[in-house]
C-alpha cells in the first residue's frame, strides 16, 4: 500500500529538478500540477526562476502540460499560455483519467512521462498508479484550499508510517 505513495525521486522545488537527470532516466513528456508546484496557491504569477525552468526544458526537448484539479479554467489557461504549454483543469486527481489524458495531449506513454507536484494524495499516487515517474516537490506556499491544508495532516501521519512501518523501497533503475 506504502508503494502507491513513494515518489520516485524527491525535489525541493520544480526549478530544482534536474533536467539532465530527466533525459538519463528516458523522460520526454512531464504533467505538472499547478498551485504550489508552479505557482503559489490561487496566483497567476509564474517567478523567473520557474520560467526560466520551462525554457531549458523546451530546449532539452521535454514537453510539459499542466495536469490541475482547479476549476478555473481561465486562471489555469493564463498560466499555461505565459508558458506557452497545453492544460488539463477540473482534473479529479488521483483519477486516472486526468494523468491519460495529458499523456495523449504530450504524445507519451507509462515509460516516458513524469508526474511533478506538491501533493502526495493527488499528484504521487495518481502517477504511480499508472506506474507513472513521479516527482514530489515542496510547496512554493503555505497557503491552500481548505481541503488541502486537512490533506497536509493525513500526508504528515502517512509519511511517519511509511518511514517506521514500512520496509525501504528497492533500488530501481529509475529511483534518485
Amino acid at each position: 500500500m506504502f508503494e502507491l505513495f513513494r515518489p520516485t525521486f524527491q525535489a525541493d522545488s520544480l526549478d530544482n529538478i534536474q533536467i539532465e537527470m530527466l533525459k538519463k532516466d528516458g523522460i520526454r513528456g512531464l504533467i505538472i500540477d499547478l498551485d504550489n508546484t508552479m505557482t503559489p496557491w490561487n496566483d497567476v504569477e509564474v517567478g523567473p526562476q520557474v520560467a526560466a525552468w520551462f525554457e531549458r526544458i523546451k530546449q532539452a526537448g521535454i514537453k510539459a502540460c499542466v495536469v490541475s484539479n482547479n476549476k478555473k479554467k481561465q486562471r489555469v489557461a493564463l498560466v499555461a499560455d505565459r508558458l506557452g504549454i497545453p492544460f488539463v483543469f477540473r482534473a479529479s486527481k488521483p483519477r486516472r483519467r486526468a494523468f491519460r489524458a495529458g499523456m495523449n495531449i504530450l504524445g507519451t506513454g507509462r515509460g516516458d512521462t513524469a508526474v511533478i507536484g506538491d501533493q502526495l494524495f493527488t499528484d504521487i499516487l495518481g502517477g504511480n498508479r499508472l506506474g507513472l515517474y513521479t516527482v514530489l516537490v515542496i510547496p512554493m506556499s503555505p497557503r491552500e484550499f481548505v481541503g488541502t491544508r486537512f490533506m497536509r495532516r493525513m500526508e504528515k501521519l502517512l509519511i511517519w508510517l511509511m518511514k517506521h512501518l514500512a520496509s525501504p523501497k528497492p533500488d530501481s533503475p529509475k529511483a534518485h
